[in-house]
């Protein structure tokens, strides 16, 4: 079986991310190296890229993607985890908005935003995850991270049920978009559901459901093994250039080569449609960053 490449798996609702890569590790030789590219909430399902192998280098180049988000909003209370996984609280006094006004309050958080992590999250506070702070019932205080969202459609209403569709940028938390827009309408509002259904160009489709069994070795009968997809997809989203193998080596060395093109911070390089690695392109020169080994 290949053991370099990306999974994507339907994560099911109720395990973390790590116990999703625990799970999918049995399908591949002892001691390869797996990892996810973005943790989904135990209360979320859906889209969850792994890094397998040699892949594993690339994995924060699929962080970066931008993702797809349907969620189920429950307006008219609060969670401390800003989720149905926490401690719900009605809000006295909470009324319908009415589809209009919840339309207007979300435009206000469309674009570059400055969004504070919600408190049971993985973001650090002082070297720890903020998650622990928050079990143990201490304050914990984070700091608004830039993020960007592209655009929030509403999909269905019926209050206290909001159901959008949120296209986004890394590091934006689903949660803390519904408890932004509780605050702006004054009524309170969590996530009831979550799913990812797509990052960058994995899309649920695609997944492997994790109750998958990998076939006894020596056994491939069509859909019946579990495929790898290049690991050049995880660069998708980067500008491709193409070089030779004889300067693939060259690259492997440390060494700059000759290009052609603009300046260029990172671009994707590929050799006979294969994935190399990342470069810098200066001055007509592509600089390695990232070099996959050989085999």
């Amino acid at each position: 079986m290949e053991t370099d490449g990306l999974l994507v798996i339907d994560k099911p609702q109720g395990i973390t991310s790590r116990d999703a890569v625990d799970r999918a590790s049995h399908w591949f030789p002892r001691r390869t190296k797996l990892g996810h590219t973005g943790t989904l909430d135990p209360l979320a399902t859906g889209v969850l890229v792994l890094c397998v192998g040699s892949a594993t280098r690339l994995a924060e180049y699929v962080q970066r993607m931008n993702k797809t988000y349907e969620s189920t909003f429950h307006l008219g209370a609060t969670s401390d985890s800003d989720d149905a996984d926490g401690v719900i609280t009605p809000r006295v006094g909470a009324t319908d908005p009415g589809v209009e006004a919840v339309g207007v309050a979300l435009q206000r958080l469309v674009g570059p935003l400055m969004q504070v992590p919600p408190a049971f999250s993985a973001a650090h506070v002082g070297g720890q995850r903020a998650y622990y702070l928050a079990r143990r019932g201490e304050e914990v205080r984070l700091e608004p991270r830039p993020v960007t969202v592209y655009g929030i459609t509403i999909t269905r209403y019926a209050y206290p049920e909001l159901d959008v569709r949120v296209e986004c940028g890394k590091g934006t938390y689903i949660r803390s978009l519904a408890r932004d827009l509780g605050e702006i309408l004054a009524i309170g509002s969590y996530v009831q559901t979550l799913r990812r259904t797509r990052v960058g160009p994995f899309t649920a489709d695609m997944a492997v459901p994790l109750d998958r069994r990998q076939p006894t070795k020596g056994i491939d009968e069509g859909e019946s093994a579990v495929r790898l997809m290049p690991t050049g997809l995880a660069l998708a989203e980067l500008p491709r250039v193409e070089v030779s193998m004889a300067n693939v080596t060259r690259l492997r060395q440390g060494q700059a080569v000759a290009t052609t093109g603009a300046n260029r911070e990172q671009v994707g390089v590929f050799a006979e449609g294969q994935a190399v690695g990342v470069g810098t392109i200066r001055d007509g020169w592509l600089h390695p960053d990232k070099v996959l080994a050989g085999r």
